[in-house]
C-alpha cells in the first residue's frame, strides 16, 4: 500500500504542479472549453453579495486548481454575475438572461452562455442575492477542475433552477461534544459554510455557549461566544439564514425569577450576533419542561429578542414529551393566541407522534421543519438497521458514515409534509450526508449517483471524482448484510487503493479523501479480524468438543460399580481447557492485517491535522469514546472468544472432573434448546426465523417495524455473550412479536428469554396469543440474564404460539425499551420420561 506524508498547504502543492498542459489536453479531448483566462464582470453598481459571489469564484478556482481568475473585463472568457434587480448594468450582450430569471421564485438562478473564439461569455443571474450565490455555486460545480486547468461544457451552461424546499440547512455546533467542530478556526468555518452554500444550503443552525455539554474544550481556538458571533457574520456574508438551537435548560420555568433570568441570559448571548432569523427550542433532549411553561417562556423570549433582531421567528419541537404532555402541547398550540406568535414546529428525534400524525394534529397555520439525525449510526432517529455487530462494536455510533442511498430514501419519505429541514450533526463524520440532503433538498428527483458525482468532481477533482463518488456508494454497501460474507468490503478497499496509487498530493491531503479511505480501511480490517477470530474460536470449540469423544463420559469402570467421576480414557479435561485457552489467548493479541491497521492509524493522524477530527480520546483529546473515537475501539473483540476464555477460567476452578466436563458441555450448548426446541438470536438476521418484522416498507424511522439495536461502546466485554449485545426492538407502544407454528400440542413448553438493550429502567410485559399473560410489566434483570417462564398448555394446544412484548405505555424519551435479545422455546421433559 502506497504511503504518503500528509502535509498542510494544498494550494501550494497545486501551484508548483507542472501538469497543467496534460490536464488541458485531456479537457479539450472531452469537448470542453478551456477557462483559465477568465474575468468576472459585475454590474456598475454591484451590491455586497454580488461582490461576495465574484470573490467566491476567484478564491475557489485558485484553491482547487491554482488558476487565477480576475474581477474585471480583460479575460478571454467573461463571466457576468448579477441579480435581476441589477442586471441592467451589465450591458445589452447578456440582457436576455434577465428575461429568463424574471419569473423565477426566490433563491433561483438562470445560467446562459454564448459567444465564440475570444468572445466567449457565461452569465449567471440570480432572482435575488441568495439565488446569485447558488447560481455561482452551480457554475463552479459544472466546471471540470484539475490542477492548473479549468474547463467547461458551454453547451450545458444554459439552464434555470429553483429549489423544491424552502429550508435546507444543517446544524453546526461549536462545542466539545462534536468530533471536530470544536477545533475549527474562523477561516475553516468560512470555507465549510461557503461549500454548503455552493451546494444549495440556505440555513445554518448555531448553538449557544451553554448547552448539554462541557463548558470548554482543549481544542477551542477562540471562546464559544466569540465564535458564535463570527459564524453568524459568515452566514450573513453568504446571505444564509441563521437558526439558533437554544435548549431551555433551567430547572423550573414555573418560577418567575427563573424566567426573567433566562430572558436576560438569552438576550445577552444573542445581542451581538449580526444575524439571527430563527430560534428553535427543543421540547426535550435536552431540557424537560412542561408545555404550558415552555410556551409561556418562548412567547416572552420572542418579544424580548425582537428588540435586537426584529424579524426573528420562534419555533419549537415536542421532543421527548410523554403522552400527557403531548396532549397538552397540541391543545396549547391550537389556541388562537398561540397561533399569533409561534411561527413553526420542528419534528425531530424522540417525538412520540409520527410526522404524518403530527401534521394532521397541528393547525394548518404551522409549517413543520424536519430535524433529521444524519450523524449517528445506532441509537438514533434513523439508525443503521441490521448492522453487523462486529462493525457496531468497533466503528461505533459516530464513525464516518456516508449513507447516500439511505439518506435519500429518508428525505424522500419524510420531507413531503414539511417546508424543509435543518439536519442534526455532531461533526464532520456525516459530511457526505449533509451534501446529499442539500442537493436533494433542492431537487428531490435528482439521482443519488449523479449528486455524488457532482460532489466528488468538485471536492476531489475531475480525474478521480467519479471513482471517489462510486467509492462512497460502495462504503454504504459495506455495511449491508453479514460482514463475514460481504466480500465486496475487500473490493471497496482495493478500488480506493487503485485511486491512491496515482492520486495527486491535492487528493491525498484532502480530508474528504482521507475520511473515505479511513472508512474503507476500517471496514476491511474489521472483516479480516472477524474471519480470523471466528476461525480461532471454532478451533477452540473443536478442542473442547472432544469431550463428546468415546471415553469422556461418566461410566462404570466395573460391573455394578458407580459411574466414575473422571473419564475412562484417562485424559484430564483440564488439558482441553488449557489448549483451547491457549488458542484464545493468542487470538486476542494476534496481529491481523497489520498493513491495514497501520494505515488506519496514519489516516487518523492525517485527519487530526487536515480537519482536526478527533478519532481517539487520549491521543487526540476527543471528548469521549462514544463521540466519534473509533481508533479506541477498532481492535475490540468481534466474537465470543473473550466470553469463552473467561468461562473456561471459571470452569478450570472446578475440581471434580465430571462436573468440569458437564460445565464444558453446557458452555458449548448454551444456545441448544434441546430436541423439539427453538432458538432465536433476535439481533442476528441469519438466526431469527420466528421474529415478526412488521411493515418495514418505507418505515425509515421504525415506527411500524422491528429493527436491530445495539449500544456502543461495549460495557459488558467478556461478561456476556455476543448474542446479548444486540437485540430486536420496537418503539413506543408498537409491539414486538414472535410467531411459532408446527408445535407439538401434546407437550408443554417453557420460555428462556434475555431482555437486553439500553433501557434498563423501562418495564416490559409478555403476552401469549394476546390473551395469556406470561409475565406482567416488570423490569429486566441487570446486567442482562436469562429469565425462564412457563408457557401454559392452552397457549400451544393448537400447535401455534404468538408472543408479544410491549413496554409501558405513555412514556416520553427515545421510545426504546422493548428490546429482546434471545429467546429459547424449550419442550418440558415429562416426569418419569
Amino acid at each position: 500500500m502506497k504511503r504518503r506524508t500528509f502535509l498542510r498547504g494544498t494550494a501550494a502543492a497545486v501551484a508548483v504542479s507542472g501538469m497543467g498542459r496534460s490536464s488541458l489536453l485531456h479537457a479539450l479531448d472531452q469537448g470542453l472549453t478551456e477557462m483559465n483566462n477568465v474575468s468576472i464582470v459585475l454590474p456598475s453598481s454591484s451590491g455586497k453579495r454580488e461582490r461576495v459571489a465574484a470573490e467566491m469564484l476567484v478564491d475557489e478556482i485558485m484553491k482547487r486548481c491554482g488558476v487565477e481568475w480576475t474581477i474585471g473585463t480583460a479575460g478571454a472568457v467573461k463571466i457576468y454575475l448579477g441579480t435581476r434587480a441589477s442586471w441592467h448594468g451589465l450591458g445589452g450582450k447578456v440582457a436576455a438572461v434577465a428575461t429568463k430569471a424574471s419569473k423565477l421564485p426566490a433563491e433561483s438562478y438562470a445560467i446562459a452562455s454564448g459567444g465564440e473564439g475570444g468572445d466567449r461569455w457565461i452569465a449567471v443571474c440570480g432572482s435575488d442575492d441568495r439565488g446569485l450565490i447558488f447560481g455561482a455555486g452551480k457554475l463552479l460545480r459544472m466546471c471540470s477542475l484539475e490542477r492548473r486547468t479549468v474547463a467547461a461544457n458551454f453547451a450545458a451552461l444554459n439552464l434555470t433552477s429553483s429549489p423544491r424546499y424552502a429550508i435546507r440547512g444543517h446544524q453546526l455546533g461549536y462545542r466539545p461534544k462534536t468530533n471536530a467542530y470544536d477545533a475549527w478556526t474562523v477561516e475553516m468555518w468560512d470555507q465549510y459554510i461557503r461549500e454548503l452554500a455552493i451546494f444549495g444550503t440556505n440555513t445554518i443552525e448555531l448553538l449557544p455557549p451553554i448547552s448539554d455539554d462541557l463548558s470548554d474544550s482543549p481544542h477551542f481556538p477562540i471562546p464559544p461566544q466569540k465564535m458564535m458571533v463570527e459564524m453568524s457574520r459568515i452566514c450573513d456574508k453568504y446571505d444564509l439564514d441563521v437558526s439558533v438551537w437554544y435548549p431551555a435548560m433551567a430547572k423550573d420555568y414555573s418560577d418567575q425569577k427563573t424566567v426573567e433570568a433566562e430572558i436576560n441570559d438569552w438576550a445577552q448571548v444573542l445581542h451581538d450576533l449580526p444575524r439571527v432569523n430563527v430560534i428553535f427550542v427543543p421540547g426535550g433532549d435536552p431540557g424537560h419542561t412542561q408545555p404550558k411553561y415552555m410556551l409561556a417562556l418562548l412567547e416572552k423570549q420572542k418579544a424580548n429578542l425582537r428588540k435586537t433582531h426584529p424579524g426573528l421567528q420562534m419555533w419549537m419541537s415536542p421532543q421527548s414529551f410523554n403522552a400527557t404532555w403531548m396532549q397538552e402541547f397540541h391543545a396549547l398550540v391550537a389556541e388562537p393566541h398561540t397561533q399569533t406568535w409561534l411561527d413553526g414546529i420542528v419534528f425531530g428525534p424522540q417525538t412520540r407522534s409520527s410526522l404524518a400524525d403530527l401534521r394532521k394534529a397541528l393547525p394548518a397555520k404551522y409549517p413543520i421543519r424536519l430535524y433529521p439525525d444524519i450523524t449517528h449510526s445506532i441509537q438514533a432517529q434513523y439508525s443503521m438497521n441490521n448492522w453487523d455487530l462486529a462493525l457496531a462494536l468497533t466503528e461505533g455510533r459516530e464513525v464516518i458514515n456516508p449513507r447516500p442511498e439511505a439518506e435519500a430514501a429518508i428525505l424522500r419519505s419524510e420531507l413531503k409534509p414539511t417546508v424543509g429541514f435543518v439536519s442534526y450533526s455532531e461533526g464532520c463524520n456525516d459530511d457526505v450526508n449533509k451534501f446529499v440532503w442539500s442537493m436533494l433538498g433542492w431537487d428531490p428527483g435528482a439521482s443519488v449517483s449523479s449528486a455524488l458525482r457532482d460532489f466528488g468532481r468538485y471536492f476531489i477533482g475531475a480525474k478521480d471524482g467519479s471513482g471517489y463518488a462510486q467509492g462512497l456508494l460502495d462504503l454504504e454497501q459495506n455495511w449491508n448484510g453479514p460482514l463475514a460474507a460481504n466480500e465486496l468490503v475487500d473490493v471497496t478497499l482495493q478500488k480506493f487503493m487503485s485511486i491512491e496509487r496515482s492520486a495527486s498530493p491535492f487528493v491525498l491531503e484532502n480530508w474528504r479523501w482521507q475520511q473515505a479511505m479511513f472508512r474503507a480501511c476500517c471496514d476491511a480490517y474489521v472483516r479480516q479480524r472477524l474471519l480470523f477470530e471466528s476461525g480461532e474460536l471454532t478451533r477452540a470449540k473443536n478442542v473442547l468438543g472432544r469431550i463428546e469423544d468415546i471415553g469422556f463420559a461418566s461410566v462404570p469402570w466395573g460391573i455394578g460399580s458407580t459411574p466414575a467421576r473422571e473419564p475412562a480414557n484417562g485424559i484430564d479435561p483440564q488439558n482441553l481447557i488449557d489448549e483451547a485457552t491457549g488458542i484464545l489467548r493468542k487470538c486476542a493479541t494476534a496481529q491481523v492485517a497489520p498493513a491495514i491497521r497501520t494505515r488506519i492509524a496514519e489516516l487518523g493522524y492525517a485527519l487530526l491535522q487536515s480537519i482536526h477530527q478527533q478519532l481517539a480520546v487520549e491521543r487526540f483529546a476527543g471528548e469521549a469514546v462514544d463521540r466519534g473515537a473509533p481508533l479506541d475501539t477498532i481492535d475490540h473483540p468481534v466474537t465470543d472468544a473473550p466470553y469463552f476464555q473467561k468461562k473456561l477460567g471459571t470452569i478450570s476452578k472446578i475440581e471434580d472432573q465430571e462436573e468440569k466436563i458437564d460445565a464444558i458441555r453446557a458452555l458449548l450448548n448454551r444456545t441448544n434448546p434441546g430436541p423439539g426446541g427453538f432458538y432465536d438470536e433476535l439481533g442476528n438476521v441469519n438466526n431469527r426465523p420466528h421474529l415478526v418484522i412488521g411493515d418495514a416498507d418505507g418505515d425509515v424511522d421504525f415506527r411500524r417495524s422491528v429493527h436491530v439495536g445495539t449500544s456502543y461502546p461495549d460495557h459488558y466485554g467478556a461478561n456476556i455473550p455476543m448474542a446479548w449485545k444486540h437485540w430486536a426492538e420496537s418503539l413506543y407502544e408498537a409491539p414486538l412479536k414472535m410467531h411459532y407454528t408446527g408445535l407439538d400440542p401434546e407437550i408443554e413448553y417453557s420460555l428462556e428469554v434475555v431482555i437486553s438493550g439500553d433501557s434498563r429502567g423501562v418495564k416490559t410485559r409478555l403476552m401469549a396469543n394476546d390473551a395469556i399473560e406470561i409475565h406482567p410489566l416488570q423490569l429486566r434483570p441487570w446486567p442482562p440474564a436469562p429469565q425462564t417462564f412457563a408457557v401454559p398448555r392452552t397457549a400451544t394446544s393448537k400447535g401455534e404460539l404468538w408472543l408479544t412484548w410491549t413496554r409501558e405505555s405513555g412514556l416520553g424519551g427515545n421510545g426504546r425499551g422493548c428490546q429482546v435479545a434471545e429467546v429459547m422455546l424449550k419442550p418440558v421433559a415429562r416426569k418419569g420420561a
